[in-house]
């Protein structure tokens, strides 16, 4: 079979590293362009089969550029400033989250019509729910709280009507706030989620900024990464037209506090008792914004796979760290 070329823009992140990976492991046919502001590593053992690029997608001559070199598969487009740091600046997020993506998407609906386009939404494009308890499914009205899910849902639209048009073939995922991450905190207002567990198991203090009564919508990144490989090769005749593109991923439920107990559990009260309480209302503000009960229907309809416990999570990365 010929190669399937397939690029990841934000590929230097945690979760595109993790997709690189995944993706080369699903199908010896993939070959992988991973592109970001700095050059991305490859993926261990791949090199023939991965190229990496450094491109600013905000200059609209690097994104043609970097289109132009291939004709693509599929495209991830992961690149992003997150949830804190778009609400702290917003021309930097309008410029990255809105105006790079508005510069691929042209790209490719006029030079590679009908290519497969995966967007990593948020349930940032949500506001909160209108009481306690409420689920929300993929017919929920948006209505964003924070610049971060404004311009999430303003490229969700055009995924959308370029999809409907059939000027690309596209898929928009729904994230929800993926758990443990390793690595350095982000921008992301939901960063604590991981910074609580991460630190406190490396030996290091953590602040928690929020409630230990605020319930938030997570998944761990294995879940969430195979859930990214496996929507490209839905067929796009499974999406609805009633729903569109759109799927929310499955996550589950938990309260801050359960996040806690799980870090308790792997790692004992010594490392619970590296976790210092400092609120931010800000940080809150944001979260707090966001629903935390969703229908996943339509993602068990496509296929998608279920989330793996909490507890068990917590007990992989401390693995990891392990290893």
């Amino acid at each position: 079979m010929s190669a399937k070329y397939i690029l990841i823009t934000g590929a230097g992140g945690f979760i595109g590293q993790e997709l690189a990976a995944a993706l080369l492991e699903s199908d010896s046919n993939h070959q992988l362009v991973l592109a970001d502001v700095f050059e991305p590593p490859s993926p261990q053992n791949s090199s023939s089969r991965v190229r990496s690029e450094k491109a600013d997608l905000t200059s609209s001559s690097a994104v043609d550029s970097l289109l132009s070199s291939q004709q693509w598969h599929a495209t991830y487009l992961l690149h992003g400033i997150m949830s804190g740091g778009a609400e702290a600046n917003l021309d930097l997020g309008l410029a990255v989250n809105l105006d790079s993506h508005r510069f691929v998407l042209d790209y490719l609906r006029k030079n590679q019509p009908g290519v497969i386009v995966v967007f990593p939404s948020s349930l940032a494009i949500y506001g909160p729910p209108e009481k306690l308890g409420d689920v929300v499914s993929e017919k929920t009205i948006p209505i964003p709280q924070s610049s971060y899910g404004a311009e999430k849902l303003i490229i969700e639209t055009l995924v959308n009507d370029f999809s409907r048009r059939g000027l690309i073939d596209g898929r928009v995922t729904r994230l929800p706030t993926v758990i443990v991450r390793p690595g350095a905190p982000s921008a992301a207002a939901s960063s604590f989620a991981s910074g609580i567990v991460r630190e406190p198991l490396k030996g290091e203090k953590s602040a928690l900024p929020v409630s230990r009564d605020l319930e938030m919508w997570v998944a761990s990144p294995k879940t969430v990464v195979k859930n990214l490989v496996a929507i490209k090769d839905v067929p796009k005749e499974k999406f609805g037209k009633n729903q569109g593109r759109v799927v929310n991923l499955p996550g589950q439920t938990v309260k801050v506090s359960q996040i806690l107990d799980a870090l308790k559990a792997v790692g004992g009260q010594k490392a619970l008792d590296l976790v210092e309480e400092k609120h931010d209302p800000k940080v809150e503000a944001i979260v707090a914004s966001w629903p935390a009960r969703f229908d996943i229907t339509v993602a068990r309809g496509l296929g998608m796979a279920e989330d793996i416990p909490l507890t068990e999570e917590v007990q992989n990365f401390a693995r990891s760290l392990k290893a």
